[in-house]
């Protein structure tokens, strides 16, 4: 297999390299010149690589329609600790060389950090770490990302476990420590003669983005100034986070909000990025609302765990036919090992606190187990059981993994058309030629 020297080997990246230019922030401005052309929006999508699956599924699916594809690793998947994946960032990022090269892949792959900043993984929150080691641990980890080749840091430090619950973190705050982290990171690069990186910024807690327009403008004043001050005129996000309607549990993106939010931004020559697009009712309309980019994570690891509980109940039959001597246990396993983790508890309402996994009804308990079955994937029981499980349905005729690969594609494929991805390669190659 041939070897890669960067995580792709695109026209893009070329001529992003040739102008000394940021990667991200290079498709961004090429990306706006065509929808000026063509009258039409493009929104980019960002895929959480929340297993190996879904990386390979995430490659395939843009290889069909031509389109670059990024993925935004949060640190808990990824991260000097290998986070759930079991994996560093210089893992991750010949991972999925691998896997683009095994199918002749060469469009636009883009890497990136995915809320980067203190308590927003989750061992800083269950632990009660404290600000200065939540910073630095941040710090080591953006220094992995940016030494393994990633082009853009989203810089999230809008989270603060000193609060009392539900006190909302002061938009001072957030400046001073995303400034603080983009000057490490920015120090970190320049020494080590790396070639430039896109930053995204985020302007609330995980759970979305900034409603308050007011708030909005002053924190892009705010980091504007701070980047100033810090000797860093040079340097601004190409995305920042808003809150356009969807979070964990909503799915209907608001399009004049985002509208909003976005025509505010391109003032400051931001694009607004979204988060919590999983199974969003209306994903045609991001385009239409000038949104740069939308995340989707969850909503692909759901996609495996039901193509895998297909499988399951196929092993059942040819149990029940005695075509295999025995079965893998495979949804047992996994809802153990999700029940170990602990980390379904974070989901808990407030009249669940206190119970385990097993005294929830099926129903919450299913919900819970098919969301945090991303953090169990690469956990060595789970591993076993889904090869015995893929074992048992291949000797009977069966592509176990790819029946698993293509659900996923196909979950993907849909944001592709809605967000006017089709062909963008070719698309943008010809706006860079002329």
């Amino acid at each position: 297999m041939l070897k890669r020297d960067e995580v792709d080997r695109s026209f893009i990246r070329r001529e992003a390299r040739k102008r000394n230019k940021a990667v991200v922030d290079f498709l961004m401005e090429t990306v706006q010149k065509l929808a000026a052309r063509e009258r039409q929006s493009y929104t980019i999508l960002a895929v959480c690589p929340n297993s190996e699956t879904v990386i390979k599924a995430a490659l395939r699916s843009a290889k069909r329609a031509n389109a670059p594809i990024k993925f935004a690793a949060t640190l808990n998947q990824v991260d000097i600790d290998r986070g759930y994946t079991g994996l560093t960032p210089q893992e991750f990022v010949e991972l999925v060389k691998m896997e683009a090269e095994s199918i002749d892949y060469r469009g636009l792959i883009i890497v990136a950090v995915d809320h980067g900043g203190p308590w927003v993984k989750d061992i800083q929150s269950m632990e009660n770490w404290p600000l200065e080691r939540c910073m630095e641990w941040t710090k080591k980890s953006f220094e992995a990302a940016i030494s393994a080749g990633y082009d853009l840091l989203h810089v999230d430090p809008t989270v603060d476990k000193t609060l009392p619950k539900g006190s909302t973190i002061p938009i001072e705050w957030v400046i001073e420590r995303t400034v603080e982290l983009i000057r490490h990171a920015e120090k970190y690069r320049r020494e080590r003669g790396f070639s430039p990186i896109s930053y995204e910024v985020g302007t609330e807690e995980v759970h979305g983005g900034l409603a308050d327009m007011g708030v909005f403008e002053r924190f892009l004043v705010g980091l504007q100034s701070g980047l100033r001050e810090a000797s860093l005129p040079d340097v601004w996000p190409v995305f920042v986070v808003g809150k356009v309607g969807t979070d964990l549990h909503t799915t209907l993106f608001d399009p004049g909000v985002a509208q909003e939010l976005a025509q505010k931004a391109r003032r400051y020559g931001s694009f607004i990025k979204g988060h919590y697009t999983d199974y969003v009712e209306n994903p045609e309309a991001y385009p239409r609302s000038q949104m740069g980019a939308a995340n989707v994570g969850p909503e692909f690891t759901e996609e495996e765990y039901e193509a895998l509980r297909e499988l399951v109940d196929i092993e059942e039959r040819l149990f029940s036919e005695k075509l295999i001597p025995r079965k893998s246990d495979f949804l047992q396993v996994l809802t153990e090992e999700v029940e170990a983790s602990g980390r379904w508890k974070k989901w808990l309402r407030d009249d669940e606190q206190g119970k385990n996994l097993f005294e929830l009804t099926p129903e919450r308990r299913s919900w819970l187990v098919k969301t945090g079955c991303r953090y169990v994937w690469a956990n060595p029981r789970v591993v076993k059981s889904r090869l015995l499980l893929y074992r048992h349905l291949s000797q009977n005729g069966y592509q176990p993994e790819e029946i698993v690969v293509t659900r996923i594609e196909k979950a993907m494929d849909k944001y592709f058309r809605a967000f006017n991805l089709l062909d963008l390669e070719g698309k943008l190659k010809t706006i860079i030629e002329d």
